[in-house]
């Protein structure tokens, strides 16, 4: 079965909407960045290692033993979160203890998983 493809079919152009839309728009560079920055989101294993850190500040060898994976890989996901400013991180001695980087972090990542536990169902617990 074809499914219509959807189409503007009206002959009149709201310009005063596309004007106000278009005042409002953010510069390029600032969606390019807002576009990367939800790529970052785009990695099953960036995911679960921000799922983990909304949970608890971890150590690398901590995520390592959670997640199932070599040290190695994990710090190089950090690496890459922390250079898109959604982790941080702070030593205490020799030890190197990561947590999302803020609120604006913690809350995008906790609303994009209710919108998804809301869709199937899953209630978290």
């Amino acid at each position: 079965m074809k499914i219509p493809e959807m189409l503007c079919d009206c002959d009149v152009i709201h310009s005063d909407v596309v004007a106000a839309v278009r005042g409002k728009m953010p510069d390029e560079g600032v969606l390019y960045d807002l576009s990367d920055f939800f790529k970052m989101l785009g990695d099953s294993t960036r995911v679960k290692i921000m799922w983990a850190l909304d949970e608890s500040e971890m150590c690398v060898c901590d995520l390592s033993a959670l997640l199932g994976m070599t040290k190695s890989a994990v710090s190089h996901q950090l690496r890459s979160l922390r250079l898109a400013n959604l982790v941080k991180n702070r030593r205490e001695g020799k030890v190197v203890y990561y947590s999302l980087a803020d609120d604006h972090v913690k809350q995008i990542f906790e609303m994009g998983l209710e919108h998804i536990r809301e869709r199937t169902g899953e209630d978290g617990e």
